[in-house]
């Protein structure tokens, strides 16, 4: 009997109804601009779809060119809810959203495994939202693919890198790291802070995202790590916060989407 992960933040994050869920993001998608490069990774928030929907799209247009090519995705993002080191994997053998089921690449598991820091950790997947949150967008850009979901607890840049390392694979291949910027500063100190943020994530430079910076620092400066390695260069595509979404500006959140190519 398959094990399925089922979705924790349907109706809340995102809407519960399966036609719903489809229009809200397809109106998204074609509100954003969907030029250039196909990108080998992305960074993109977690939000509820009210605040950081049309960041996420802005991001998730750049891949509507390989709907038929990306087969597998790569997700990492940090852990709200449990405390761990390392990193967790799962032993679910697919993830529902209201759009279906995604089936998890048990095959691409198996190479991280065998990592002292990796660890199959279901605690860590069943009420977290920042991967659950792009599932559905995933569902609506690429025809056919399998799910690697990876939950970070505290790992350092390298561990994350040797990580994305072993997946990283060929154009097939996408890695997707799930992160929201500053949280609960007023609208134009967020805009100071999440400006910086994205000056050092296009020049690469992990050591300026700290703790203020991002709540996915972790996976954020793993991929990073990995983005020198392999030389590749890092736009913002959005940058906007809750004040400009669906929020008041006295306490926002920060959201920004990134391609690396």
């Amino acid at each position: 009997m398959q094990t399925i992960r089922q979705p924790a933040v349907a109706g809340t994050f995102y809407p519960a109804d399966s036609r719903r869920l489809h229009a809200l993001i397809q109106s998204y998608l074609q509100q954003a601009d969907p030029s250039g490069p196909l990108p080998k990774a992305i960074i993109a928030p977690h939000a509820g779809y009210i605040y950081s929907g049309p960041i996420a799209a802005s991001v998730y247009a750049r891949l509507l060119q390989g709907r038929s090519l990306i087969r597998q995705v790569v997700l990492m993002g940090p852990s709200h809810r449990v405390g761990f080191n390392g990193i967790a994997t799962t032993s679910a053998d697919a993830f529902n959203t209201p759009l279906g089921n995604i089936p998890i690449d048990r095959k691409a598991l198996e190479k991280i495994l065998d990592l002292s820091f990796v660890h199959v950790l279901d605690q860590a997947h069943s009420r977290e939202h920042s991967l659950e949150v792009h599932l559905p967008f995933l569902q609506e850009v690429f025809a056919d693919f399998s799910l690697v979901p990876l939950v970070a607890g505290d790992a350092t840049p390298s561990e994350v890198g040797e990580v994305l390392e072993r997946l990283w694979g060929d154009q097939a291949t996408l890695i997707v790291v799930s992160s929201d910027l500053s949280h609960y500063h007023d609208y134009d100190t967020a805009r100071q802070i999440d400006a910086a943020t994205s000056h050092a994530i296009e020049a690469l430079k992990l050591e300026d995202i700290d703790y203020e910076s991002a709540c996915g620092r972790i996976p954020i400066n793993g991929l990073l790590y990995a983005a020198r390695k392999h030389r590749l260069h890092a736009k913002t595509v959005d940058l906007r916060n809750s004040g400009d979404t669906a929020g008041p500006q006295d306490r926002v959140v920060g959201y920004g989407a990134y391609v690396f190519a």
